[in-house]
């Protein structure tokens, strides 16, 4: 657990990207003065995400609008845990590491979810094998992600970000990370125009890109 630092603040967002940042800077503040805790955010973030996974179970218009809706909450309160954490002094190692539980599990199951729904509705398993393959991605990354963390703990460093001025790699990763940051808007629109379906192919296809984007800068990173 972190001290409080009485002259942390919340900065506002200035800028349109992310998104997310414009709810999540309101609703941090009025959390603030709750008697609520980063991990019981994060909780309820999850039981978010998870229900609205579910809801893309059934691929039909209402259950994935309401899916898209609990994903966006999911995603500002996934941020709230953090500005809370700081702004309380709750910053906690269990919490980071929760946080990141919470993060590869929603999407896995959102993945998951969406394949197997739409896969009943058309009747052609490869949207089933196409959300597999997704959340097999994700779940690579969040063991490769794991282990990086794990070193660099070990090893007293600091978690090293990238950066949109590194090699071509990093640029990639910096990239995907900022547009995995409004997601849920994606999600949201997709399922405005009852077209959620297409995230399956391009997710199942860009998760291995990503994981092996990360995997490759790790490596390097590690026999420098």
């Amino acid at each position: 657990m972190a001290d409080i630092d009485p002259d942390f603040q919340l900065e506002k967002p200035t800028h349109l990207f992310p998104l997310v940042r414009h709810l999540s800077y309101p609703s941090s503040l009025a959390l603030n003065h709750l008697p609520v805790t980063p991990n019981q955010i994060t909780a309820v973030s999850m039981v978010c995400g998870l229900s609205g996974a579910w809801m893309l179970r059934h691929d039909d218009y209402l259950s994935t609008l309401i899916a898209a809706v609990l994903l966006v909450a999911c995603y500002v309160l996934d941020n709230n845990d953090g500005e809370i954490a700081r702004l309380k002094g709750l910053a906690s190692e269990f919490g980071k590491r929760f946080d990141t539980f919470v993060d590869w599990i929603v999407h896995a199951a959102i993945f998951m979810c969406l394949g197997w729904g739409v896969a009943e509705k058309s009747g052609n398993d490869i949207w089933f094998w196409f959300g597999v393959a997704a959340a097999v991605g994700g779940t690579i990354n969040y063991i490769i992600d794991t282990i990086r963390d794990t070193r660099e703990k070990a090893a007293g460093v600091e978690k090293i970000e990238d950066g949109p001025d590194q090699t071509t790699g990093d640029r990639m990763v910096f990239s995907s990370r900022v547009v995995r940051t409004d997601f849920c808007f994606i999600v949201l629109v997709l399922a405005l125009i009852d077209a959620v379906w297409l995230l399956l192919p391009a997710s199942a296809i860009g998760a291995q890109v990503y994981w092996g984007l990360q995997f490759v800068k790790n490596f390097r990173r590690h026999h420098v």
